[in-house]
């Protein structure tokens, strides 16, 4: 793993998700930034997003993982944040493009649609991909709205 302190935050259509990969961050030795929501009861995803994406841009974490039901909601929040580029990744090769090409620093999930073992790939190759640089940087340094 590239990163060794990770922050991740769900709705509660993403909670299940959230806990299972939590732990098993932990056990890989990842320490882990658990932003909430803390059950499956009915929350709003920004309320758990804007913290997610603060801990990345201030540095508090490395990079995140944000989880809502489709991963659409809480990609599109997070990504409000200058500092943000987040990706909803759905497959192993999504996650890996999103930060060898990308230099993604929030992996969103889809959690009403991943099974937990396809999840747990999909962040493995997230956190294991480095970023490419060359014409990609030029052009991730374009993304920001200045």
């Amino acid at each position: 793993m590239l990163f060794k302190k990770i922050a991740i935050g769900s709705d509660h259509a993403g909670f299940t998700l959230k806990t299972f990969l939590k732990e098993e961050m932990l056990k890989k030795g990842i320490e882990v930034l658990d932003l909430g929501t803390n059950s499956d009861d009915s929350t709003d995803y920004p309320d758990y997003a804007h913290p997610l994406a603060n801990a990345v841009e201030n540095g508090d974490c490395e990079v995140a993982i944000a989880i809502c039901g489709s991963g659409n909601g809480i990609n599109m929040t997070v990504n409000k944040h200058q500092g943000i580029r987040s990706a909803v990744c759905w497959n192993t090769e999504i996650a890996y493009l999103a930060r060898l090409h990308n230099n993604a620093n929030i992996c969103a999930l889809p959690g009403r649609f991943l099974k937990q073992q396809e999840a747990l790939k999909i962040v493995n190759a997230f956190f294991t991909t480095g970023f490419e640089g060359g014409r990609h940087k030029r052009r991730v340094e374009k993304i920001p709205v200045k």
